[in-house]
């Protein structure tokens, strides 16, 4: 059985929504699911929808409100006819009349909860996916569409909700038994708490979802469809001409995203992780280019992409009361702790750490408490530009190469990961783009 996932801009129009349909159509030989976002920027305006109303701002949230009705009734008159387009549009009806109430109250209000804007949010996916069902039927394809929030559970953290597996893996590996011979169309992004409340995963949630369903159900794969071919050994918006990767391990995955990649984030696919399934990364424009295949273990060793991370603080903290000190490591630690703040990477000697950080929000509060027991200083306007592949930095010739490249860049800190998959160090956010160009340059294009 495969899970196929579909970001907004894989199912902006029409168009895309049939393309869609074909991708899967060719896959209903090995069962398929398929797992829907909302339209590009449908949850973006909802989310202003939603607060606009909030404010008591009446023409603001009536204009962006018809924005959204008037983009999917155009999908619907697009692609759909006769008996099709009459249940789907008064499906669309309903749901825009209902979203309408919802809006109007909050407006008079003048008041809004994490839990009315999950419940706002939820009618993205909603749309789009009643919208690819009745397209599916049209096609005479033998659809089923099902609602996400009756078998994910989750609690009631809104905005961020923290899944029930056990449960959700129950009712979705009975329904997926029921409905065995079907496609099964489903929404990312949307589940429900105990009360049956509507929750929402946090963005990335659509690929989130399509892990949940795919290691709840033994899927033998879990394909995420975007607009980039797969991962690259770069960002196309600051290199020429990346490669695309064909294949990594989950662990290089997850260091490249949270370096700055952001076609997919592993914490979205822990769940594929845990169950061992593999996650294919394709081009819903270009369904013929391979993508990235992400499995447990990585197929070879060497640098596989380079990335950037900007908007960085790096924070110097010096004080001899470190030497032969037990203990001042987690006080320093503490300080991140206690301001929910994580730390990207760290240096350390024996009379001083340095670290960065991305969240500058309690900066000024961290500063002072860390000012108590160690001199502080803080460089601010920074980038991590990051070297990520198995066994990077065991070469020698990877190090010699990585300094020659950045000759005349200032570098600030270096530092190389313990798994041996990470070799990062600190720049200038300005020369940020021009050290991933001359790394790429180098390891990628001058060989």
């Amino acid at each position: 059985m495969v899970v196929l996932k579909f970001g907004g801009t894989s199912v902006q129009n029409a168009e895309r929504m049939d393309a869609v349909l074909s991708i899967v159509e060719n896959n209903l030989k090995n069962r398929a699911v398929l797992v829907s976002s909302a339209t590009a920027k449908t949850t973006d305006r909802l989310i202003q929808a939603a607060r606009a109303a909030a404010r008591g701002d009446d023409e603001n949230y009536q204009s962006i409100l018809n924005v959204i009705i008037t983009h999917h009734y155009e999908i619907a008159h697009a692609f759909l006819s006769k008996d099709y387009l009459d249940k789907a549009t008064d499906t669309l009806q309903k749901l825009f009349s209902e979203l309408a109430d919802i809006l109007k109250s909050l407006c008079e209000e003048r008041h809004m909860s994490k839990k009315d804007l999950d419940y706002i949010q939820s009618f993205g996916e909603r749309m789009s996916t009643f919208l690819l069902y009745y397209r599916a039927l049209e096609r005479g394809m033998d659809a089923f569409l099902a609602d996400s929030r009756e078998y994910i559970k989750t609690d009631d953290n809104y905005g961020a909700a923290q899944v029930d597996y056990q449960t959700t893996e129950r009712l979705l590996s009975s329904f997926i038994k029921k409905n065995n011979n079907k496609l099964i169309i489903m929404q990312g992004f949307i589940a429900s708490a105990v009360d049956g409340t509507t929750t929402t995963l946090g963005r990335g949630g659509s690929d989130f979802s399509a892990a949940i369903i795919g290691a709840a159900i033994g899927a033998d794969e879990i394909q995420i469809w975007t607009d980039v071919h797969g991962i690259m050994s770069a960002d196309p918006r600051v290199v020429d001409n990346p490669r695309p990767i064909p294949a990594m391990s989950y662990q290089e995955a997850a260091e490249l995203a949270y370096f700055g990649a952001k076609v997919v984030h592993p914490s979205t696919i822990q769940p594929a992780v845990e169950k061992g399934i593999p996650v294919l990364v394709k081009n819903t424009m270009a369904p013929e280019k391979p993508g990235t295949t992400i499995t447990s273990k990585s197929p070879s060793k060497g640098l596989k992409a380079i990335t950037g991370k900007k908007h960085i603080s790096l924070i110097n903290i010096r004080s001899y009361r470190m030497l032969n000190a037990y203990g001042f490591l987690n006080k320093i630690f503490s300080v991140f702790a206690e301001h929910k703040t994580p730390v990207d990477l760290i240096a350390t000697s024996e009379v001083s750490v340095s670290l960065t950080i991305d969240d500058n929000s309690n900066l000024g509060a961290i500063t002072k408490e860390l000012s108590r027991i160690a001199k502080v200083d803080v460089e601010e306007d920074k980038s991590i530009v990051s070297l990520i592949g198995e066994d990077v930095w065991k070469s020698h010739e990877t190090i010699i190469k990585t300094f020659s490249a950045l000759k005349g860049i200032d570098v600030r800190m270096i530092t190389m990961g313990s798994s041996h998959i990470n070799l990062s160090f600190v720049v200038h956010k300005d020369k940020a783009d021009e050290a991933v160009r001359r790394l790429h340059k180098t390891f990628f294009l001058d060989r």
